[in-house]
């Protein structure tokens, strides 16, 4: 008889999962990938997979979530990092240019899941909802630090940005909604 699986084994399975389910389904498309890809490329069988993960909304749900954590933890430390609170909000555009240059950049993942997903699956909708509105409120926490009242312009900005370059290929989005924030943000202090 087998070894009982342990819980730290069940954790590093169910990030093995999550790590081979995230980057299949940012590279490919969620509904292009089917989950004996996901078995190959974790090298779980998928009756563990499906122990982990009961359906494959599930699976995208939990990348999401955690792709939510570790994608606005990144932009937090990139822009806390910046004394002060006109170019905290700048340094989000700067951070996102740094994305958009990134090889295998493939625009917004919660954008994609939404647009395959979104209105078949009230749980990933649910999900890129909180992301959304998440990264919505620590986006206007900057902008009000900095004394303006353009949270819902510069959000609008981050969020074009991300779309555009996603469709485009190109990190210029960023560089031209960093300058138009600029400009609702007014002359420096």
């Amino acid at each position: 008889m087998p070894a009982p699986i342990t819980a730290e084994q069940t954790r590093s399975d169910r990030e093995a999962l999550l790590d081979a389910a995230e980057r299949l389904f940012y590279e490919r498309g969620i509904q292009a990938v089917g989950m004996d890809d996901v078995r190959a490329a974790s090298g779980l069988p998928l009756k563990r997979i499906y122990r982990i993960f009961a359906a494959k909304e599930d699976l995208v749900v939990a990348m999401l979530r955690r792709r939510d954590q570790r994608w606005r933890g990144s932009l937090a430390a990139h822009v806390e990092r910046v004394p002060d609170p006109r170019e905290r909000v700048l340094a989000v555009f700067d951070w996102l240019a740094e994305w958009f240059a990134e090889p295998g950049f493939r625009g917004c993942a919660w954008i994609n899941a939404h647009g395959e997903l979104g209105p078949s699956s009230p749980a990933v909708l649910a999900e890129v909802r909180t992301h959304k509105r998440a990264f919505h409120d620590q986006v206007a926490a900057w902008v009000r630090a900095a004394g303006s009242p353009a949270a819902e312009p510069v959000f609008l900005l981050a969020e074009g940005a991300i779309v555009t370059a996603g469709i485009t290929g190109d990190p210029a989005p960023a560089r031209h909604a960093r300058a138009a924030a600029a400009t609702l943000l007014g002359a420096p202090a």
